[in-house]
């Protein structure tokens, strides 16, 4: 009943966490608390907002926790990350330029990332939920536990957000014209 969401939270974990091993130990920890718990599953409901409140109380949770022990230092694995980057680095730049990969750098999915990323959290994870996840409204209010008319400001003005942020590139890059037709103030 829950793997088919797995796909899913990772998304939402890597969204909040913005590192892929958190996100992976989150969506572990997830699945580990709604198996625990999974008697308090109300039948009928809809899983995948259940299993979303359960990550994002678990992020909440361990960012508390995190906040309140020194952050750990892991020489081993810089040293051995620093290896792999210069590897990669190496490799890169002595295989042939593939047309593919260098008309899919032209899309503009790093700019989109960094504007995600500028969002405030509550806004982030509303817009991840809607846009990304297509979960509705109350799908979205019942895995964050918050009303639906909040769902929808949230989900507002993280949109509003990220057409101010993107609006430029778009421009930059010839998508929209340098006319009045896009609006970025709030009503």
């Amino acid at each position: 009943m829950a793997l088919p969401h797995l796909d899913a939270l990772f998304n939402l974990a890597l969204t909040l966490t913005r590192n892929r091993k958190d996100a992976e130990d989150l969506v572990q920890e997830t699945y580990l608390r709604a198996f625990r718990f999974f008697d308090t599953y109300e039948p009928g409901t809809h899983v995948k907002a259940w299993l979303f409140r359960i990550l994002r109380n678990t992020f909440v949770s361990r960012y508390r926790a995190a906040r309140r022990k020194p952050e750990h230092v892991d020489f081993d694995g810089i040293e051995g990350a620093y290896e792999t980057l210069v590897d990669e680095t190496f490799r890169r730049e002595r295989e042939a330029p593939d047309p593919e990969r260098a008309l899919l750098a032209r899309v503009p999915d790093e700019a989109i990332r960094r504007a995600l990323a500028q969002l405030p959290e509550e806004y982030r994870t509303v817009v991840v939920l809607a846009l990304v996840e297509e979960l509705s409204y109350k799908e979205i209010a019942s895995a964050l536990g918050i009303p639906i008319g909040t769902v929808m400001s949230r989900l507002h003005r993280g949109r509003k957000h990220l057409q101010r942020e993107l609006l430029e590139h778009a421009r930059s890059l010839g998508i929209v014209g340098r006319g009045p037709g896009v609006s970025t103030s709030e009503p």
